[in-house]
């Protein structure tokens, strides 16, 4: 496996000279974060990000992400034009060296927590999700952690009503005419589109998420089977859905070599409805068996891109929600001597 952390960019708040301490990193995984959906990236700033990595002894060879606009997902009149943008920015990644690229189709929220502080009994906080807490919130007037600076109320009830009359199956239909789409630079630059599962894996407001479960991903497989399209095996989002069977999944979908990317963290069950906290990534912090998970991947041959998925603020830190230094460095550590423990344990 390849060891990656994600990094926002020169705007971080954790510098390089940081993430390049932390034993066995491969590389980061980040993207162009000045341009909106459905616009060409600046070739500029990713030479500048490649740069920057590179000064410090890190590849760039994944992308997360090359943001799938909602004129695409929705398919209206502006989809082809948007479609034809995030093809000239797969090339200019292709073209800079770049593997493979993490994206979700998800309607409007890429993820959903109904707290960005949760305070935990250990002191730190992270990110949570209550069903509770989820079920008192007015759809009609929406304040969400973590969104409110991302949509004017206009903006989304706009979006919210865009989506009304789209189904599963619309939904699904289009992100199939998205990859076939964007196949032959795939096929060109030799990319592999890892999509991410849907986080919480579950339908909210009445928005259709497609990418949640063993079936989901069986079907999508089967309509576009090209080699390039694979997935992200988010251990946390997936592992909220409790249905889902993460060793299994990640086994077979290993051995089908459709797993290119793997983000590894771990969740906390709290009650019968579906709430979960974000723990440490360590199996006896929360509820999935992180070795289980790791060792069906090495017995499968996986051999991608990982990273520690959400963190928690710890040491005192006031990072970005889910994203701070400390623990997902603790993280990296973690996951270094799982893989260290299994491919000793295949190989004996």
């Amino acid at each position: 496996m390849k060891l990656v952390f994600r990094w926002f960019g020169p705007k971080d708040s954790i510098p390089l000279s940081y993430l390049h301490e932390i034993p066995n990193l491969s590389g980061v995984v980040t993207a162009v974060y000045d341009q909106k959906p459905g616009e060409v990236w600046s070739e500029d700033s990713l030479c500048r990000l490649k740069e920057m990595a590179a000064a410090h002894g890190l590849a760039m060879e994944v992308i997360e992400s090359i943001p799938v606009s909602e004129d695409i997902k929705l398919g209206t009149a502006k989809r082809d034009e948007h479609i034809e943008a995030f093809r000239k920015n797969l090339a200019l990644v292709g073209r800079y060296g770049v593997k493979c690229v993490c994206y979700n189709f998800m309607p409007v929220f890429d993820w959903l927590r109904t707290d960005m502080h949760h305070q935990n009994p250990d002191e730190s906080n992270s990110l949570a999700y209550s069903r509770d807490d989820f079920d008192k919130v007015d759809p009609h007037h929406l304040h969400l952690p973590g969104w409110d600076e991302s949509y004017s109320p206009e903006e989304l009830q706009s979006l919210l009503n865009a989506y009304q009359n789209v189904s599963h199956e619309e939904l699904f239909d289009h992100l199939v005419y998205f990859l076939k789409a964007i196949e032959d630079v795939l096929d060109q630059y030799d990319i592999n589109m890892a999509i991410h599962p849907d986080d919480p894996p579950w339908d909210v407001f009445g928005l259709p998420r497609i990418v949640s479960n063993e079936a989901d991903f069986d079907r999508l497989f089967k309509a576009v089977p090209n080699r390039h399209n694979g997935m992200t095996l988010c251990t946390g989002s997936l592992g909220a859905g409790r249905c889902n069977d993460i060793p299994h999944m990640a086994a077979k979908y290993a051995k089908e070599g459709r797993i290119y990317f793997a983000h590894l963290r771990n969740v906390l069950y709290t009650d019968n409805r579906d709430s979960f906290v974000e723990v440490g990534h360590d199996t006896k912090l929360g509820s999935l068996n992180m070795y289980a998970i790791v060792k069906a991947l090495v017995d499968s041959g996986f051999d991608g891109y990982v990273r520690p998925d959400h963190g928690r603020n710890i040491f005192g830190e006031n990072g970005k929600p889910g994203y701070g230094l400390y623990d997902r460095a603790l993280g990296c550590a973690y996951i270094n001597g799982l893989f260290e423990a299994a491919e000793a344990e295949k190989k004996d």
